[in-house]
């Protein structure tokens, strides 16, 4: 069986990501997603990993769908166990 662990460090690249390609700023972002700057910059640096409530409201605040998102993250860990 193989490593089933969410790796928090793709998490928070993907998230990163998606954040730049809209052009907007870790404080622009936590403010629309109405949560603290420095928990967005944890995040994006793979030391927590969101609830899905959090991983939503960035979603939302993106404009992206949720989905989207975890499709990426899931895209991505796929890719490295290559």
């Amino acid at each position: 069986m193989s490593d089933m662990r969410l790796d928090p460090m793709i998490v928070g690249e993907v998230i990163a990501k998606y954040r730049q390609d809209k052009g907007i700023t870790q404080e622009v972002l936590s403010g629309l997603a109405d949560i603290g700057r420095t928990h967005l910059s944890a995040i994006e640096r793979g030391e927590r990993k969101p609830t899905l409530e959090t991983l939503y409201k960035i979603s939302q605040a993106l404009g992206v769908d949720m989905s989207n998102i975890v499709l990426s993250i899931e895209q991505e860990m796929k890719k490295r166990r290559l």
